[in-house]
């Protein structure tokens, strides 16, 4: 069985089709246009060029995006692609592809991704996070997505950045309408922002590992502030692995110093909760995406 997972990215969108074994047989990829009508025509052409070089045709579809559908009225929220938000996204990519469709959350793809065959293989509960433009995590049980009963399980990007220092209260404006949101400070965009300069993270990182002064002090206080906001997960959750995905998933000092920076935080005598980077790396959306259909002869 050929399935097709569609990750919706603010900046690009792809389409795979993997087969049983997960192996990809077609990846497709184009620009994200940041506009409703003309995303949803950019999700059903590339499926289709996805299909084409597959052999395939009528495939199940999952799609991983920001945001997710209000168990309430259907209509996207919470997406910082704002252009999905207040419509009915689900409901309309089934309309135009001509078939049923799965969305879920990209962070719940990525958990599920990893859970399945990836970094989170093996462990019961996994939390996934993803550290990219933006910020936000999933979570499976037993290999199962968790959406919890309003489907909102997992949206950490948006609980404010805990035992914030005076220099970090009030803390800047998100765009969801909140204040100090960890987004601002943990996703790649808050790393650079934080630093100044016009740096991009891999810059800054490059620098810090040259001895830069204000470089190591940004990811200091960058591996301070994640340390914080995953000490607070795992009190509630108390996860079997944390898995990063997303581009700051690839510092590797971050493997090396969060165990320690979390430890005195957490409620507990112990912390023994590995670390690791998504084994598929920016595979991971797509084919979290693709496995929100169960596998069938």
């Amino acid at each position: 069985m050929i399935r097709i997972g569609v990750d919706f990215g603010g900046t690009k969108i792809e389409a795979a089709a993997l087969d049983a074994n997960g192996r990809f047989l077609a990846r497709v990829r184009g620009g994200s246009p940041r506009d409703y009508g003309a995303g949803l025509e950019a999700v059903r052409d590339l499926v289709a060029e996805a299909e084409r070089q597959a052999g395939v045709s009528g495939a199940s579809v999952g799609v991983g995006g920001p945001g997710s559908p209000s168990p309430l009225t259907g209509l996207m929220r919470n997406a910082n692609s704002t252009e999905l938000n207040g419509h009915p996204f689900p409901v309309d990519l089934a309309r135009v592809l001509e078939r049923p469709v799965r969305y879920a959350n990209d962070a719940n793809c990525l958990a599920l991704s990893e859970a399945v065959d990836g970094a989170g293989a093996g462990h019961e509960v996994v939390l996934a996070v993803i550290l990219g433009t933006g910020c936000g995590a999933g979570v499976t049980v037993g290999g199962r997505i968790l959406e919890g009963r309003n489907a909102i399980a997992g949206e950490w990007g948006h609980m404010p950045l805990p035992w914030p220092t005076a220099t970090e209260h009030p803390g800047p404006e998100c765009w969801c309408g909140r204040r100090n949101c960890l987004e601002l400070w943990v996703s790649g965009t808050g790393f650079a922002k934080d630093h100044g300069g016009g740096r991009s993270g891999e810059q800054i990182i490059a620098a810090a590992r040259r001895g830069d002064d204000a470089a190591s002090a940004a990811l200091d206080r960058y591996v301070d502030r994640l340390a914080r906001g995953l000490a607070v997960v795992c009190d509630v959750l108390d996860p079997d692995i944390i898995v990063l995905g997303g581009g700051m998933s690839n510092v590797a000092e971050l493997y090396e110093r969060l165990p320690g920076a979390i430890a005195p935080l957490v409620f507990s005598d112990v912390f023994t909760t590995p670390l690791a980077p998504a084994m598929h790396g920016d595979s991971s959306g797509v084919r979290g995406a693709a496995w929100l259909w169960p596998l069938v002869p």
